[in-house]
């Protein structure tokens, strides 16, 4: 039924007075609904001016598996191996703890007896650097061989990523020594997987003003320099432990 242009209808009249009711019981409705459901979203939504927070990255501890040389035999341990790197990983930011298991005087014979007891403390990755007594004892180097290789099979059957650092016998031993020495390096570096630093004491030994009294043992300057060369494959190796699934 039409309604006369300026005439309402007696219901009209009535709806009228209604709308204000109606209106504040619809802002009520929404004022309850959540704004995320308001706004056709399942999700509220973040605060204005505010970010999600990115979770920090896992601190990946590191076994640092060695002798004098990882130890800083005759050093303040400040100075040493193991503190400087340290100090290198976390100017580089990587998030990275390294665990001192370097013992004075051991062979791979002693670092894979007390492989167990350092696995203890649940590294993430390591640094295996062992052999330099076996040299200096004239230890046989099959004996070092099978040692070294069954360190790096237990590490391979937990999945820690291993950075094996290698070494030679001193050249007083004569060649034929020398040569069956490094070639147990050699070929274990060939392993699936495995970060490889050829020597150790790189641009180091030998050089007068970077060792210690004993000729054997680096001193600051010398660790300075191990330390500045070896961060690098460090640092990769922390890349590499990031990215292996957690035990």
């Amino acid at each position: 039924m039409k309604v006369p242009y300026g005439r309402m209808s007696r219901c009209t009249k009535r709806a009228r007075h209604l709308w204000p009711l109606i209106g504040a019981s619809v802002l009520a409705i929404m004022l309850w609904i959540p704004h995320g459901l308001a706004a056709g979203s399942g999700t509220s939504a973040a605060p204005a001016g505010q970010e999600a927070v990115a979770q920090p990255e896992r601190t990946i501890r590191i076994l640092a598996l060695g002798d004098s040389l990882t130890a800083g035999y005759g050093l303040p341990h400040d100075q040493g191996f193991v503190a400087r790197l340290q100090a290198a990983l976390d100017q580089a930011g990587a998030h990275a703890t390294l665990l001192d298991a370097g013992v004075s005087g051991d062979t791979s014979a002693g670092g894979l007896a007390r492989l167990d007891w350092a696995l203890g403390d649940h590294p993430d990755a390591a640094i295996v650097e062992l052999g330099a007594n076996d040299g200096l004892r004239g230890l046989d180097p099959g004996q070092m061989e099978h040692n070294l290789g069954a360190i790096l099979d237990r590490l391979a059957a937990l999945h820690i990523p291993v950075l094996f650092s290698g070494m030679f016998a001193p050249p007083n031993l004569g060649a034929p020594y020398g040569r069956a020495f490094r070639e147990v390096f050699d070929r274990l570096s060939r392993r699936p997987g495995l970060l490889y630093d050829p020597f150790f004491l790189q641009d180091v030994a030998g050089k007068h003003g970077l060792n210690q009294a004993d000729g054997m043992h680096p001193a600051p300057a010398g660790v300075a320099i191990i330390v500045h060369r070896i961060t690098p494959l460090v640092l990769k190796l922390v890349q590499t432990a990031r990215n292996t699934p957690t035990r």
